[in-house]
């Protein structure tokens, strides 16, 4: 499965979950207000789309109307307040994602 995660400058939240869950799913990560921007390739790549917090959910809506509508996108609602591979950032990740992931399990 191919899991895209998306947060404000795709440094911090995002890059640490790229990280994080590499080993077990195929992953990539963006920011919506940096220079590593999400891309319409990303988008289209991926099987889940993860974004931290719901504004951001929308943007991505305002700025890719057509491809987010086929695709499952997913708000973590983790907001930025951790740096790249925080302790207490990699627990609520793992605790997130388990808990979203919970309705696929019987297709991954």
């Amino acid at each position: 499965m191919k899991l895209l995660f998306i947060c404000n400058q795709g440094k911090h939240r995002s890059k640490t979950a790229e990280c994080l869950f590499k080993k077990e799913f195929q992953t990539d990560s963006a920011g919506l207000y940096s220079e590593k921007l999400v891309t319409q390739d990303q988008l289209e790549w991926a099987d889940i789309i993860f974004v931290m917090e719901d504004f951001q959910r929308k943007e991505l809506i305002k700025r890719f109307p057509e491809t987010c509508l086929h695709k499952r996108l997913l708000t973590m609602n983790i907001s930025d307040e951790f740096q790249f591979n925080q302790p207490e950032l990699v627990v609520l990740l793992q605790k997130r994602l388990s808990a979203l992931l919970q309705p696929f399990q019987q297709t991954l």
